[in-house]
């Protein structure tokens, strides 16, 4: 008996102390990430559309206050502070506009892009609209572009970030499964739900390998989604907003405060 209380004893001193050690480790590698500068780079998922409080000063992008690269900076302050993720980026505006303030000081580079390139919004009002079929088809075609030519466009970008800022600990963050599954849930039927968390499913792998291709970490957001999802009764993701469409399904300040700080703050 006297035995078994002392092996209990040692199994919790030591998990404890790997608790302390998990955590030093963590804020250590937090302190590290913001020793330099910090630049965000990104679509609306990034900005921050459905969460509010947006910065005027940022125009159509809708950069947010409530956005979590907005939100690490807060708790973090990195050296300097780059927020140029943009609502309705591509691969492209990636390139174009969100890249000049990388260099060899910055430390931390976030980015979530490759949904619009993919067709997301035309997917979401094609299942909206039509058919079941019609729904499935168009996620097929967008798939399809997945697996053809989203990988070249990512690499692109990557290796541009990498040129650009040779140092920087680089954070790719995927996209959460929209809807629950098996549950009474007005909209959408039970086929176009399952066809978009498999569409999700299918460009998280693809970035995710691209990520890993280029040493980059990969910071997959539907663990922490779960449970949250649309239909789920405490949903961190907007339905179809007729009266501001351009936030439907998107995270809400819920949604980037839980669903995706946490997630960047363990691979900062």
């Amino acid at each position: 008996m006297r035995r078994s209380r002392f092996a209990a004893y040692v199994t919790s001193l030591l998990l404890a102390l790997g608790l302390v050690i998990t955590g030093a480790v963590t804020a250590q590698a937090s302190q590290l990430a913001a020793a330099g500068g910090y630049v965000a780079l990104g679509d609306s998922y990034s900005s921050g559309v459905g969460a509010g409080s947006y910065i005027s000063s940022s125009g159509s992008c809708n950069r947010s206050t409530k956005a979590y690269p907005y939100l690490w900076q807060a708790a973090h302050a990195p050296a300097s502070f780059s927020f140029l993720a943009c609502s309705g980026a591509k691969t492209t505006d990636v390139l174009n506009n969100q890249l000049g303030t990388l260099n060899s000081a910055t430390s931390l580079v976030s980015i979530s892009i490759g949904g619009n390139d993919a067709g997301f919004s035309d997917v979401m009002t094609t299942c909206v609209l039509q058919s079941d079929s019609a729904c499935l088809s168009r996620i097929a075609t967008a798939e399809a572009y997945v697996d053809s030519t989203l990988p070249g466009q990512l690499d692109t970008v990557y290796s541009t970030i990498r040129a650009k800022a040779p140092s920087a600990h680089v954070v790719v963050l995927g996209y959460p499964r929209f809807y629950k599954l098996g549950t009474t849930c007005l909209g959408l039927s039970e086929t176009k739900r399952s066809a978009i968390n498999g569409a999700a499913d299918h460009i998280d792998a693809a970035i995710a390998k691209r990520a890993a291709d280029h040493g980059f970490t990969f910071g997959d957001v539907r663990t922490t989604f779960s449970g949250h999802e649309i239909c789920s009764g405490d949903s961190w993701l907007h339905s179809v907003d007729w009266l501001n469409i351009g936030q439907s399904y998107h995270p809400t300040a819920a949604g980037q405060s839980g669903g995706y700080l946490p997630v960047l703050n363990g691979a900062a």
